[in-house]
């Protein structure tokens, strides 16, 4: 029985049963089911015992969870009521990431996109677009007071698109999340700012309100670095929630064919359409989504005047994030390669977002 079916399943007497109740009720089935496209994603002996569902599909319970987080579009809001986002990254070689990964906040639906990015980045970016606006001073020599000067109007920060490795720069990011941190400012971590936990990994651990979205070469370098020795290649799953408990429970991404998706406690597996096509640039497209629907699930489980789905309140908002910024990355690139085929870039899944958006979480 597919996952979907599960979930549909239980969902018509869900409020009979508490969600760890439910979710135990399930766990046996949804272990031994796989994404039909790569055969059994391994858990690990250390983690046999744990509540962990997949869920294989965009159907269910957990996608009510993420339509429960989308803010209503109401008439009588203020400009930044729905999303104040910064992207963190662009330097002189890179200015397309942060371009891609702002514009996506932005199309996704939060209403103020920022970009900090280096001086020779700024003319490029701005000239982009003139939605976004850009701070070229993530460069300068009080690069750190600049960019934290603004952080409390910030909802979320994406940090690392389009970064680039130099040592300066990435300095100053360090300086950046930690301060961030302390202002408990939910983050996306991505690109080249995962370069940058994998050398000092000690900056993010414990910090439960960040995603960390690395790619499978980023992912394997960061494992390495953290655990000390190479992933097995049999615990698809299982290396993914170690790493997360390793780091304090961090939520990781981990981007693919399919997008894993842990806590280190409990694991969404994120197996929508796609396609086939691997051009750059779209985990940009995914750190933007992610961040809008990071400060649109934090808010959802804060706010006083709305009940919180229970699934919200069990896989937290990060988990929830995720889960709906995978789906959403997926289904634009099965959109465009649909129009596109081998030529589809990513500027025409973002093209895409819009769409993709409606027919996945609008009723």
């Amino acid at each position: 029985m597919p996952i979907f079916a599960v979930l549909s399943r239980f969902s018509s007497h869900s409020r009979m049963l508490s969600i760890p109740t439910l979710i135990a009720t399930i766990t046996g089935m949804a272990k031994r089911s796989a994404c039909s496209t790569s055969g059994s994603l391994g858990l690990g002996a250390e983690f046999s015992e744990h509540n962990v569902v997949t869920t294989l599909t965009d159907s269910g319970d957990v996608l009510r969870m993420v339509k429960s987080v989308i803010p209503e579009l109401r008439r009588g809001k203020h400009k930044g009521q729905d999303g104040r986002l910064a992207t963190i990254g662009g330097c002189k070689e890179y200015t397309g990431a942060p371009f891609f990964a702002a514009m996506s906040a932005l199309k996704t639906g939060c209403d103020l996109s920022h970009v900090f990015c280096t001086k020779d980045a700024a003319v490029a970016i701005k000239s982009y677009s003139p939605e976004l606006i850009v701070h070229p001073v993530l460069d300068s020599q009080e690069a750190v007071e600049e960019t934290c000067a603004w952080l409390p109007r910030m909802h979320t920060l994406i940090i690392g698109p389009g970064l680039g490795r130099d040592e300066a720069l990435l300095k100053n990011v360090a300086a950046v999340i930690e301060r961030a941190k302390e202002l408990q400012i939910p983050m996306v971590i991505d690109a080249d700012a995962v370069y940058l936990l994998g050398e000092t990994p000690e900056i993010i651990k414990g910090y439960t309100k960040a995603i960390l979205t690395p790619n499978v070469v980023e992912f394997n370098r960061l494992y390495r670095n953290v655990i000390g020795h190479d992933v097995d290649s049999s615990e698809e799953v299982g290396n993914v929630m170690r790493l997360s408990q390793r780091l304090g429970n961090v939520t990781i991404c981990k981007k693919g064919e399919n997008d894993i998706i842990t806590n280190g406690i409990s694991v969404l597996v994120c197996c929508g359409d796609g396609s086939a096509r691997r051009c750059g640039g779209q985990g940009d497209i995914l750190s933007g989504a992610m961040g809008t629907l990071s400060f649109w699930s934090h808010q959802a489980l804060a706010d006083p005047d709305r009940t919180p789905n229970e699934f919200l309140k069990h896989y937290t908002p990060t988990l929830c994030a995720a889960y709906g910024a995978c789906l959403l990355t997926k289904r634009c690139s099965a959109l465009a390669f649909k129009k596109h085929k081998r030529s589809t870039m990513t500027s025409d899944m973002m093209k895409q977002i819009s769409l993709a958006f409606s027919t996945l979480f609008d009723e």
